[in-house]
């Protein structure tokens, strides 16, 4: 039972009331990574952590992909890694529908001393720059695309992950059939328990797509004029679909490019601005590209060299940029045409947005919405030019502005104004040394292919 001491604030007494036998409170974040950290608290304490908070060290949003502490920017060791109060985000209370027992989630947030939103955190950056946008008068509706894979739990050879036995065939599925319904109805059972455990959350849904390779699906979330609350919503799925598929046996994974051989897994981002007055400032009535949508256009594309580090995080991330297979290699923007970084997709004016194609399924939501908007508001305030539109297959070579590889994001990112200037240049120093320290990391070790080419060369 929670403790009696404490006064419940309404939403924590309503969610009591809904789930009064709820066994314990999740309280958990996502990492510059997107790794989901948190703690696990027993009732005991549910009303003491829902009303005054919890303690978090303040590092935990500076570590790698494995959570190893580097001292990023002297974050963590140099500093004594003091705590910060962390607290429960309003409206984010919510039941784990996957879980054996009765349980409870929700999503915290770190403060300064004074109260203020701790600088370090993505969701924080999230905040900041949407705060830019809410000055010009405008609101972001947005809406999130994730693509992932279904791996068995039995690993091949060298522990490359396997795609699952069909429930319905009985067979590894091995070849692409991309928007097959023989792929759907295989795992019908886990795709429709990932769709009732989002309506348990109050997270909608909507197309699901058997993707271009074996086991690799897509799930649209519906669209949100509440632009952190899309956010939100994308790591509450991410990780419904990963505890669903462990309930079924199988591994959910939302690795940027696990086959080099088959499509990577993207993170697609739909973004339109409302005014004042909820009407969109992309439409442009007859005109399909409006000196807004241009501007906005314009300034995604000219921030993206820079963006690259927080849309491709980390090694495997960089994988996924391969020509010819959908995935945009150049910074370019056009009318439905999937082959370009930000393609407006069809509809009416009314409907008029931009599709952000270019982040992996493994970013972090917040950071890369983040990028975007920053863009859409330096295009909007510079009246920036996105050049024509582009036509055909863009993606048949590789853009030499754009950095394809880790350590050049890395090295862009550093030497960036503009993105410094919606983030904050402390958190880009922070962020970069974590993200070196990380690949210094993985560089340390020697793999297979090491012993393959140059031991017989010896």
């Amino acid at each position: 039972m929670p403790d009696t001491v404490t006064k419940l604030t309404p939403e924590a007494a309503d969610f009591l009331a809904r789930y009064p036998d709820t066994r314990h409170l999740d309280a958990i974040f996502p990492d510059l990574s997107g790794v989901i950290r948190g703690k696990r608290y027993p009732m005991s304490e549910f009303g003491k952590v829902t009303s005054d908070g919890l303690a978090f060290p303040a590092s935990v949003f500076m570590l790698d992909t494995l959570g190893q502490s580097h001292d990023p920017a002297g974050l963590g060791f140099s500093d004594g890694d003091p705590d910060r109060i962390a607290k429960i985000v309003e409206g984010t209370l919510l039941p784990v529908p996957w879980a054996q027992q009765p349980s409870a989630q929700a999503l915290i947030t770190l403060q300064e001393a004074d109260g203020s939103p701790y600088p370090y955190e993505p969701r924080n950056i999230l905040l900041s720059t949407l705060g830019q946008l809410k000055a010009l008068g405008l609101r972001p509706v947005v809406a999130f695309e994730l693509e992932f894979y279904l791996f068995d739990r039995e690993r091949g050879e060298g522990g490359v992950p396997q795609p699952p036995v069909s429930p319905l065939t009985g067979q590894r599925d091995s070849g692409t059939q991309v928007y097959g319904m023989d792929a759907l109805d295989g795992f019908s059972s886990i795709i429709e328990e990932i769709g009732t455990a989002c309506e348990a959350q109050d997270i909608v849904t909507g197309a699901i797509t058997s993707e271009y390779a074996p086991g690799q699906f897509e799930i649209n979330l519906h669209h949100l004029d509440d632009a952190m609350k899309a956010a939100d919503h994308c790591i509450f799925f991410k990780r419904t679909v990963k505890g669903v598929a462990r309930k079924h046996g199988f591994q959910a994974s939302f690795m940027a490019k696990p086959f080099l051989e088959q499509a990577g897994s993207g993170l697609h981002m739909h973004i339109s601005l409302l005014d004042d007055k909820g009407r969109n400032v992309f439409d442009g009535g007859d005109d399909p590209a409006s000196p807004r949508l241009r501007h906005a256009l314009g300034g995604v594309l000219e921030t993206l060299p820079e963006a690259m580090a927080f849309l491709a995080p980390n090694v495997n991330s960089f994988r996924r940029y391969v020509p010819d297979i959908f995935v945009p290699i150049r910074r370019c923007w056009g009318f439905e045409n999937r082959s370009v970084a930000l393609r407006i997709p069809l509809g009416d004016g009314a409907a008029r947005r931009i599709e952000h194609r270019i982040a992996g399924a493994d970013a972090n939501p917040y950071l890369t919405l983040a990028t975007a908007l920053a863009g859409i508001h330096h295009g909007l305030t510079h009246e920036s030019d996105p050049g024509a539109p582009a036509e055909g297959n863009t993606g048949h070579a590789y853009d030499p502005d754009l950095p394809f590889r880790p350590r050049r994001a890395l090295d862009r990112l550093s030497e960036t104004k503009l993105l410094a200037s919606y983030f904050g240049a402390d958190y880009l120093e922070a962020y970069v040394a974590c993200k070196h320290a990380e690949l210094d990391r993985f560089e340390s070790h020697i793999s297979q292919a090491e012993y393959d080419w140059y031991l017989q060369a010896d």
